[in-house]
């Protein structure tokens, strides 16, 4: 709590001097100038609405999952002490708020909190972040920073993306209008011309400012990799009855997992509760307490830590990749160069003898992603990919693992990013607690929330219960099958639910068709919205009715 006080914006001085003047005035009540000081202290309070701070602020901790408030800030996490200063910003209200990544070292329902939060904020906000789905629910502006110029896009993430599109196709017709024009040049100039007018000169010049300039206007294209990787056998990696204790936290007890070719396992939680510990000890980086780990024979690893690797600043990019292959080939065995692949990982080919040390952090982290994908490996491990990753290097990716032939696991706490590249999760809960689930994360998420939502409501309806003596209420048997009524209903429901999914797929298409046309755009997204309700509903109603299905 001093913490939080302590900074020097009005808000905090007024209720550090408000404290302080009535210290004083408590001990010596007969004072009048202490008086006085005392009552314009309790009107900047009122004026500044600081009496409910303390409450605020262990509101807002709390909801950050800071319960301790004694504890000392030096004996705290570095994501702890990261939420301790988001409660000092929003505590302060203020006309305008700035907040860079914020959602990082955050758990899911904190990020579900503070999303509520700022969509309801009354004051301006300016957020940095590579959370989509935050993105999604909280902005209604968004710039894009691109090769040193601002875009601006109305709405939120989604529309961001159809506006995007509709600038990345203009900006290529332009490059291609370009490109024509320096060909018809090119052909002039090689026809060559006796006798040079000034006209013609003047031509010259033209074509020399083309051939300088072509290939520098910075345009986006949508980009796939599509590496190959050697053979993966179908041993990939086992833990067996694994124990692992770091220092005072326990991080697996008992545990086993089989990891085959082709998974996809995401792995979330709780911060410190040991997902990069986990990682670490499938690269046979950390030695297990006890316990078996198996890695097959034909295993290619490529590991994207937190950490990026030392790399050397005086050398040029192309330079820096070089190093690992001139080229490399792709799954139908054609090769693809060194530049290629940088134009397909959004290097584009006048960055490519750009020293490395005037590179972005982000940059760099993109580069040394891509320096290990050039490595063609059969299993890859992304340790957070989306603390370091621009959204353009995010999309590449999450294309790149949808077509990669091998296995993939992923530590990360971006719920759009496990949907789109998982379809294991595996949850640490703290204290060596491993819950597995199959599916899409926010499907999880949905159930935890209902899960909570179902006990808090029991919890309530006992604690209303009458006291008053009443004839005990008949035992009601526990459902063990299907209704015939729900046997029917569960004989079709696949079906329904195949059909919801094909409108839904239709009506995207539609969509996107109909870009420019808002009249018909909006009947279909209204169309959409109930489609993808009603596939939900469909979709709950199937989970129910599977648990007693025969």
């Amino acid at each position: 709590m001093d913490a939080v006080f302590s900074g020097s914006q009005k808000v905090f001085q007024v209720i550090r001097y408000y404290e302080d003047t009535l210290a004083a005035y408590s001990n010596d009540p007969e004072n009048e100038d202490l008086q006085k000081k005392y009552m314009a202290a309790e009107a900047q309070m009122n004026e500044a609405d600081a009496w409910t701070a303390e409450s605020d602020v262990k509101t807002i901790l709390t909801q950050l999952h800071i319960t301790d408030l004694t504890q000392k800030i030096g004996t705290m996490s570095g994501g702890q002490q990261k939420r301790v200063g988001l409660a000092q910003v929003l505590i302060q209200s203020p006309d305008l708020l700035l907040l860079d990544e914020p959602t990082n070292h955050l758990d899911f329902d904190s990020i579900d909190w503070l999303q509520n939060y700022l969509a309801n904020y009354k004051g301006a906000l300016l957020v940095v972040t590579h959370d989509r789905y935050f993105l999604d629910q909280v902005a209604n502006h968004i710039w894009e920073l691109s090769f040193g110029r601002l875009f601006s896009y109305d709405g939120n993430y989604q529309d961001f993306v159809g506006q995007k599109a509709e600038r990345v196709e203009l900006e290529a017709s332009q490059d291609h209008k370009q490109q024509q024009l320096y060909k018809q040049e090119l052909a002039w100039m090689k026809a060559g011309a006796h006798a040079r007018s000034t006209k013609q000169q003047a031509r010259i010049n033209r074509f020399n400012d083309l051939e300088a300039n072509l290939g520098t206007t910075p345009v986006e294209h949508d980009v796939s990799i599509d590496l190959g990787q050697t053979r993966l056998g179908k041993q990939v990696i086992e833990l067996q009855h694994a124990n692992l204790t770091l220092g005072d936290h326990h991080i697996l007890n008992d545990f086993s997992l089989l990891v085959q070719a082709g998974d996809r396992i995401g792995i979330s939680g709780e911060n410190g509760a040991g997902k990069s510990s986990l990682l670490n000890v499938m690269a046979d980086r950390l030695p297990l307490d006890s316990g078996t780990l198996i890695i097959g024979e034909t295993v290619k690893m490529a590991y994207y830590t937190q950490q990026t690797e030392p790399i050397p600043d005086d050398k040029r990019i192309i330079n820096y990749l070089s190093e690992v292959g001139q080229n490399v080939t792709d799954k139908s065995g054609n090769k693809i160069s060194v530049s290629e692949l940088l134009e397909q990982f959004l290097f584009p080919r006048f960055m490519h003898g750009t020293l490395i040390r005037k590179l972005s952090g982000g940059e760099k982290r993109r580069l040394y992603l891509l320096k290990l994908l050039m490595e063609q490996p059969n299993v890859l491990f992304l340790d957070e990919p989306t603390n370091d990753l621009d959204i353009g290097t995010l999309t590449v990716l999450e294309d790149y693992v949808k077509h990669f032939n091998g296995t993939v696991i992923t530590v990360s706490h971006d719920r759009y990013f496990l949907d789109k590249v998982t379809d294991k999760l595996l949850f640490f809960d703290g204290n060596a607690k491993i819950e597995s689930y199959s599916g899409l994360f926010t499907d999880y998420l949905a159930q935890q929330t209902a899960a909570k939502t179902e006990s808090t409501t029991s919890k309530k309806a006992k604690a209303v219960k009458s006291d008053v003596d009443a004839p005990a209420a008949p035992v009601k048997k526990e459902k063990t099958k299907l209704t015939y009524k729900e046997q029917q209903e569960w004989a079709t429901i696949e079906d329904e639910i195949d059909a919801l999914e094909t409108k839904k797929a239709d009506l995207e298409s539609q969509m996107t068709q109909n870009g420019d046309n808002y009249d018909k755009l909006a009947s279909l997204q209204s169309d959409f919205e109930e489609t993808d309700q009603a596939l939900d509903d469909k979709m709950a109603r199937w989970d129910y009715l599977s648990q007693y299905a025969e």
